[in-house]
């Protein structure tokens, strides 16, 4: 293959593995409890992590069996019922003030536990069975063009956290986005979590 013809492939089937990431990605952005930033970093190492994990397996010759790619729905799985137990109690008080409190405290403890790279990264890694079933044997048939491949998943990587971030803040769409991002945001883990864990 030649080395443009290596890059379009690398494009392409970044795009349809990661489809379902944007969604993710509009939704850790429009929750006001996470930095960008740490979304960011978060989703640049799960897809490194997952690249390289695809990269040692077509090195050593492994295949990933079904199995174990359902069990990493349990990641977000758990952040979806946390983040839905922390929602119940912030809406279960009936003083607006009170829940406000409740909120800016949350988003306190996650900012000093300084974790949110890292569930961000353990979803991104957890919705990646898609991507290890496709770059594993990707780079089993040549592995010398693998760090072309992971440089092309790198900007595309950053074009994804571009495109989500965008999503959010654009005028039309991004103020509901953002008023409803904190709320979806459990919901869509628990829903990610469930259709790893069953498919």
């Amino acid at each position: 293959m030649s080395f443009l013809a290596v890059v379009g492939a690398g494009i392409v089937l970044f795009a349809t593995t990661n489809v379902d990431d944007m969604l993710l990605l509009s939704a850790f952005f429009a929750d006001r409890a996470l930095r960008p930033r740490a979304v960011v970093v978060g989703q640049f190492a799960g897809i490194g992590v997952l690249t390289a994990a695809s990269a040692a397996a077509a090195l050593l010759a492994l295949t990933t069996p079904d199995g174990w790619i359902g069990l990493l729905g349990l990641a977000p799985l758990g952040l979806g019922l946390r983040g839905l137990h922390a929602l119940w109690r912030s809406r279960g008080s009936r003083d607006p003030e009170e829940a406000e409190r409740f909120r800016a405290a949350e988003a306190r403890a996650q900012r000093a536990t300084h974790s949110q790279w890292i569930a961000v990264a353990v979803v991104t890694v957890a919705n990646g069975g898609d991507n290890l079933g496709v770059y594993i044997p990707l780079f089993s048939r040549d592995l010398a063009w693998v760090p072309v491949y992971a440089t092309v998943f790198a900007v595309m990587t950053g074009l994804w956290c571009a495109a989500g971030y965008g999503l959010v803040h654009r005028p039309a769409l991004g103020t509901r986005i953002r008023q409803y991002g904190h709320v979806a945001l459990p919901f869509v883990l628990i829903g990610l979590g469930l259709h790893i864990m069953i498919g």
